[in-house]
């Protein structure tokens, strides 16, 4: 091993206090197996009720229990529309993040109300199972059963069905791929694109990444094995995980949805949402990568007004105008 491997790359120092804020109040229990339903109530605490969320902005809020998967319970998808209406509009389908052990679809409808204003479009947020009582592939069918009860009331809610992003962060990240690759294996749903950010893909937790931050920084390798050993089990590193729960574990990369990805130089996800990309455009597919350097994992949410959080904010919104032909 040579001096400088697995030593980490620095953090943009704009950055560091969002980290510190991050740490403080996200990662303030380690997470380990014997921790996860801790972590979980604490993570409750930190998400406001959605009416604090909203608060004037002009949206409706409506939940609604929609079917589930095929011999499992129904799921809860909560809409988001603006308060005049819409007809035809793009549809935003966001997946919270959490490490598939933590958070509700509440978890990130800040942001998500935020596009439906700015692309004036309808927003749906799915409440899905969590590991370890729920092991894959609970979540990711759970998220694709929402996807494709969206798809079927497409008219009802005024969505235009040929413009549907997926999207999400972390583990939302990953579930937004499996669903883009569950529906093209199953012939579901028309999808527009898929927003892949800081995705967790990978089981095997290996990387060269994954190393720099082990016992480092937001959402470490600890962290991250701990969330994947609740999510496969003992299936874990084998050669049955699904690649539908771990989509780094798919052999195929073709015939999906454009996607953008967008990951910190600075956290465990950088390389496996690197090589997913690479892996895409092998296949003749569109992927839009984005590296932001110093960045740690999640870092434009707590950190929005780094200059480098602006940057990685323009970048998403420019490649959502694009996919979604708005102005």
């Amino acid at each position: 091993m040579s001096a400088g491997q697995h030593r980490p790359v620095p953090y943009d120092p704009e950055l560091e206090p969002g980290l510190a804020a991050f740490l403080d109040l996200v990662e303030r229990i380690p997470l380990r197996a014997d921790t996860i339903l801790a972590n979980r109530a604490h993570f409750a605490t930190i998400i406001p009720p959605v009416e604090q969320i909203v608060g004037d902005r002009p949206v409706t809020v409506e939940d609604r229990t929609v079917p589930g998967p095929p011999g499992a319970p129904d799921v809860v998808v909560t809409v988001v529309r603006p308060r005049e209406g819409v007809s035809a509009a793009p549809a935003f389908y966001s997946i919270h993040g959490g490490g598939m052990v933590l958070g509700n679809r509440y978890f990130g409808i800040d942001g998500l109300i935020d596009d439906v204003l700015r692309f004036g479009a309808v927003g749906v947020t799915v409440e899905y199972r969590l590991a370890p009582e729920h092991p894959a592939p609970a979540a990711v069918e759970d998220c694709y059963a929402g996807l494709v009860w969206l798809a079927e009331h497409a008219d009802e809610l005024g969505v235009d069905r040929d413009r549907v992003v997926v999207t999400g962060a972390s583990a939302g990240g990953g579930l937004s791929a499996g669903v883009a690759l569950l529906a093209r294996d199953r012939g579901g749903p028309a999808i527009a694109g898929q927003g892949l950010i800081c995705p967790m893909l990978d089981d095997r937790n290996v990387s060269v990444s994954t190393r720099q931050y082990d016992g480092l920084g937001a959402w470490d390798r600890n962290n991250n094995d701990t969330a994947w050993n609740a999510i496969l089990g003992p299936l874990r590193g084998t050669d049955e995980v699904s690649p539908y729960a771990a989509p780094a574990r798919m052999a195929d990369l073709s015939g999906l949805p454009p996607a953008f990805i967008d990951v910190g130089a600075a956290e465990i996800f950088r390389d496996e949402a690197t090589e997913y990309a690479l892996r895409i455009w092998a296949t003749g597919g569109q992927a839009e990568l984005h590296v932001w350097a110093g960045g740690y994992h999640g870092f434009t949410g707590f950190s929005p007004g780094a200059e480098v959080s602006r940057a990685a904010a323009a970048a998403r919104l420019s490649w959502l105008r694009r996919i979604l032909r708005s102005p």
